[in-house]
């Protein structure tokens, strides 16, 4: 399976480049199709090599794997914000208890924007409206 295409996929495929391009030309593109992938295969290797020239040392030691983009799922990251208790990723909750954002030298919110911000909506009052921001 290459990708989200099985086998049968890339069988239909093979046999609509048959079709399309024939058999006295199918030989020509697949080389085509071989050098390119080559090329491409050299081109990664050339700028691994100029990557490892320019780190020197220190190139072995990344640890390629915590950087690799595969590993941010956005669907797991959403889980995961999810399932987590209330405060736990607010920087309040990190600095030392649930105490308020003022108590900890942060710059406090304006209660005009606390019930945007999850304190909860008052239908007695209008909305908030931030005018730099439109």
């Amino acid at each position: 399976m290459i990708g989200n295409l099985a086998g049968g996929e890339i069988l239909l495929l093979v046999l609509a480049a048959l079709i399309i391009l024939g058999p006295t030309r199918l030989p020509g593109y697949a080389a085509k199709l071989g050098h390119g992938v080559r090329y491409l295969r050299d081109l990664a290797e050339g700028a691994k090599g100029q990557l490892r020239d320019e780190l020197g040392p220190g190139f072995d030691d990344i640890d390629w794997q915590q950087l690799d983009p595969r590993q941010y799922d956005p669907r797991r990251i959403v889980r995961e914000a999810l399932t987590e208790p209330r405060g736990a990723t607010s920087s309040s909750a990190r600095a030392g208890g649930g105490a308020d954002a003022g108590e900890q030298g942060e710059k406090p919110v304006s209660a005009r924007m606390r019930p945007a911000l999850g304190g909860g909506h008052d239908p007695s009052r209008p909305t908030p409206f931030d005018t730099d921001a439109t």
